[in-house]
């Protein structure tokens, strides 16, 4: 589809290889978040008393522009692979 994928984490760069490791991630992976400053640059969900900050996904325009966001208060709530390819292939046709 020609579209770019790239994710971030709160984790150390040894546990965000191990990750990527285990789970063959071949896309680009950022480490080392400050899990409260991103929360309050994204609006993503900080659990403050746990320290930890629950999944974001956004879908973004060739513009740079936010077309779909999704914001994980506990474990469900993650953008997965086949919606946004639908996402993005109705989003085409618009």
């Amino acid at each position: 589809m020609d579209i770019g994928l790239v994710a971030g984490s709160v984790e150390s760069v040894e546990d965000t290889r191990k990750m990527a490791d285990e789970l063959k991630i071949s896309f680009p992976l950022a480490y080392g978040f400050n899990a409260k400053e991103i929360s309050l640059k994204t609006g993503g969900f900080y659990e403050g008393g746990k320290g930890y900050l629950q999944p974001s996904g956004f879908v973004l325009n060739p513009d740079g522009k936010i077309e779909n966001a999704v914001y994980a208060t506990m474990a469900i709530g993650r953008l997965g692979a086949k919606d946004c390819i639908g996402l993005i292939s109705y989003l085409r046709k618009t």
